[in-house]
Formats: structure tokens, sequence, C-alpha cells
């Protein structure tokens, strides 16, 4: 464990007393991975466990753009987290941390969340019934749907913007929503050639024929083994949601990117919520959307799997 003296500690103290009501003293402190900008706790104090993460308010995206810059409403990137998690929350298929508070102290941007104790073995040693129920939960949040793609707000996948204009059809909304905007900013900021951008246009006219038409799901949106988690139950939880309302198979797709995910998990999902045929062979152009994404995050290096998708399709 890690404290880091007076003034963070008075910190923690006076957010807690904020959103709790009532005094609070910090007893200990853990570092924790807060991600590219932001720093997270631990913190353990007289009224229990929480998570804190904050950073320099409204700091945001490549270059660290101001979010008051890129969200037309003003919000920062904690009070859109916090509009995710509620919404997968109030949606009661799947465990997610619940929201103590957010907001700004000083120059600082404050999200505080339930603690949620991990499960001894961690994710890796995972049993297959934990696999299985989170598969099964998966399928029980993608039941949930709304009439048109997207969401009533943008929102970030990472630190970058995402767009959630509601639209009627999927496909469209997966080229001109999702593919679009990260392609285009890789393109404006060199790391993406004019060859690949039209490529990208010449997959548009395909896409109709490649992928199905779905009703609108409710999707985490960044599911990767990074952001599930298995409780001290055993039970699944998820964090760091880039909440929409998607095709679910462009959910499913990415949790093949990094892999880490158990046969007993998608077993589970397709029993509760079958795939149309051949979804394997749609992976990848699902998967386009994660390494645009990574591209614009983190450099050239992920520009051959989008070239490699380009080429097939």
């Amino acid at each position: 464990m890690m404290f880091w003296g007076n003034e963070q500690a008075e910190f923690f103290e006076a957010i807690l007393f904020q959103h709790l009501g009532e005094p609070v003293e910090v007893l200990d402190t853990q570092f924790l991975n807060g991600g590219d900008i932001n720093t997270a706790a631990r913190v353990f104090t007289s009224l229990g466990t929480f998570f804190v993460k904050w950073n320099q308010a409204n700091l945001s995206g490549t270059g660290r753009q101001r979010i008051d810059e890129v969200m037309p409403d003003g919000d920062d990137l904690f009070a859109v987290e916090a509009k995710g998690l509620a919404i997968l929350r109030n949606a009661n298929a799947i465990r997610v941390p619940a929201e103590v508070g957010h907001g700004r102290q000083g120059d600082q941007a404050y999200l505080i969340l339930e603690y949620i104790e991990s499960g001894a073995t961690g994710l890796p040693g995972a049993p297959p019934d934990y696999w299985a129920r989170l598969g099964q939960q998966l399928a029980e949040l993608h039941a949930h749907t709304q009439p048109q793609f997207g969401l009533d707000h943008d929102n970030f996948i990472g630190t970058l913007s995402q767009r959630n204009t509601l639209m009627s059809n999927g496909i469209d909304f997966f080229f001109e929503q999702r593919l679009l905007p990260q392609a285009g900013q890789a393109l404006y900021n060199g790391l993406l050639g004019k060859v690949h951008y039209d490529a990208l246009f010449r997959l548009r006219d395909r896409l109709s024929n490649l992928l199905p038409a779905d009703r609108p799901a409710l999707l985490h949106g960044d599911l990767w083994t990074g952001n599930v988690l298995i409780t001290e139950s055993n039970q699944p939880a998820l964090v760091d949601p880039a909440v929409y309302y998607g095709l679910r198979e462009a959910e499913l797709a990415f949790t093949y990117l990094f892999g880490g995910f158990d046969t007993h998990f998608y077993e589970a999902y397709t029993e509760l919520f079958p795939l149309e045929p051949g979804f394997a062979e749609r992976i990848p152009i699902y998967n386009l959307y994660p390494l645009l994404v990574h591209v614009n995050l983190f450099g050239t290096g992920y520009v051959s799997g989008v070239e490699r998708v380009l080429n097939r399709f």
C-alpha cells in the first residue's frame, strides 16, 4: 500500500465528505492503474473502501483536448462515465460499481465508485461457471433495446470522443458513427493513408451484404478483459463502459480481438441469444472499429491490422 501524504488525504476526505455528508478519515491508499490520463486509487477510510479516479479537470483525448471542446453539453469525462454506469446498472443484467459521486475539487476532476473486491484467483483463474454467467448476463444486457441505434448523448471510447447520433439503421450507424469518425481522425493526424480511407468507403457499399440487420442492443461498448472483473463471490462485474445501443455482434467480436474469454462464455451467450450463421467470418469487419481506435490512441502499429481487413473485404 502507498500513502501520498496530507495533501492527497485531504483531497480524498474533502470529496468523500461532499458526497457522503459526514466526516471521513482516510486510513490508507493503494495506487491502481487509472488509464492514459487518470490516476486511480483504492481508498481505505473510516466509512469503508472506495475506488477513486481523478485527473486535471477536463483533460481528454490525443493531445489532451479539453473535454468541453469536444462535448457539446460541457460534460466532463467522469460525468459521462457515470451516466454509462447508471444505464448499465438500470438494465439490471450484470453488476457494475455504484457511483458515490463525481465533480471537481480545485483543478482536479474526479469520480468516486464503490470498490468491488476481486476474487482470489483473478480473472485468469475464473471457473467455467463464472464464464457461463458472464455470457448469460451479457445476453440479458443485449436483450435491452430501443427504437434507434446510438444514445441520447455522446461519450468516449478510451479517451477519444465517441459519437452516438441516433440512427434507424444499425449498419449505417456502424459506418457513419463508428468507422468514419475514427478513420477521419487517423487520416487528419497522418496515421492512416488516403488509400485506406478510400478503401473504407468501398467497403461501405458492401456492408449491407456482409452484416446482418439486427435490432439495437444495449452494449457495454469497450468489452475486453481489462474491463471485466470477478468478484469475491465469483460473480461477473463490468467497469469503464462506452455505452450505446448498437449491433451486438460488434461487442462479441471485440472480445476476440485480444482474447482471454473462455469458450463457456460464448456457448452460454449463444444458447440464450443465438447469432446469425457466419458470425466468425464477420468478426474482422466489426473489429475495424477498435483497431482504428487503437491507431488513434497508440499509433501506426495497428495500421497493418486495418489493412488486412480492408484487403480481405
